[in-house]
């Protein structure tokens, strides 16, 4: 397939005129979800790598947000942030992620979303932390959520335990072992989540006026005939774009995702999805807008 230059699209001149030569990472996370960073302090690490434009983009939360906006305006940090969320759907079996961006966090849809999911992210944590117990790890639910502490419980946290304890040599191993998805049933300690829909995701964020973007398509371990029909889904739910662009991509895989963008007529987004600091990945690392896509940012008006 050819690729398109922005000659192709001169309605775009002029609306991502405010973020040209811009250094823009449109996904990150704070303690507030699983993230390892406060917001004060995910806005000065923004500051100190010279991040332009940065969305927060929680898990079925936006707690982190208000926290974020003070300290920018109490410290005069030139920095311009995008107010997101990252939303858990369920699809075919798997666990598919839509990161809302530029939305209203007030909005009442939003909010009643967002605690239909934090009722459901509880509720997995209690069976699974009933689960660990059974494989002898007992008080494994009480120590992630103090992990947690007022932000969204998450595997990742449970992993944590596991790992700081000496249960597994790594956090990953923590999902290949005990809570981690394999085949049709899932590990000994996984429990299957109740999550929305792609297409409630979507209509709520649309809702609360943002842009819908699936997020990193190339993770979610799909062949390509079923990436495939993922994204045919995604867009008959009127999902806005893809997030084609990770820090850690092959030439390959950033050329296949901007692909399946003009194939669809989807937009592009691009975030390092930020946890916390480390040698593989950091915000706005390699993270460059292919030639020939659409932005995510020129639906902002």
């Amino acid at each position: 397939m050819a690729l398109l230059s922005t000659i192709d699209f001169p309605h775009l001149i002029i609306e991502t005129q405010g973020y040209a030569h811009k250094r823009i990472d449109l996904h990150s996370h704070t303690n507030c979800s699983d993230g390892g960073l406060s917001p004060q302090s995910l806005i000065d690490r923004a500051q100190n790598y010279q991040i332009d434009v940065l969305a927060i983009t929680d898990h079925d939360t936006v707690a982190a947000l208000d926290i974020a906006d003070n300290y920018i305006a109490e410290k005069n940090v030139p920095l311009k942030l995008i107010h997101g969320i990252e939303i858990s759907t369920a699809w075919q079996g798997f666990e598919i992620h839509i990161v809302g961006l530029n939305i209203d966090k007030s909005n009442n849809e939003l909010t009643q979303l967002i605690s239909d999911q934090q009722a459901a992210r509880e509720l997995r944590a209690t069976t699974m932390g009933e689960k660990l117990a059974k494989c002898g790890f007992p008080n494994i639910y009480d120590d992630a959520k103090a992990l947690a502490g007022k932000g969204s419980i998450t595997r990742a946290h449970f992993a944590k335990v596991l790992y700081q304890q000496g249960h597994v040599s790594n956090m990953q191993q923590a999902f290949d072992k005990y809570i981690g998805k394999k085949g049709s049933k899932g590990q000994r300690a996984y429990v299957k989540p109740n999550w929305c829909s792609i297409e409630e995701a979507v209509r709520v964020i649309h809702a609360a006026g943002g842009t819908a973007v699936m997020a990193h398509p190339i993770r979610y371990d799909l062949s390509a005939k079923w990436l495939r029909r993922l994204i045919v889904d995604f867009t008959h739910a009127n999902g806005d774009g893809l997030e084609v662009v990770l820090p850690q991509m092959s030439p390959e895989q950033r050329k296949k995702m901007l692909e399946y963008c003009l194939e669809y007529n989807l937009y592009a987004s691009m975030g390092s999805d930020f946890h916390y600091p480390s040698k593989w990945s950091d915000l706005g690392r390699n993270l460059t807008m292919p030639v020939g896509a659409k932005p995510i940012w020129a639906l902002w008006h």
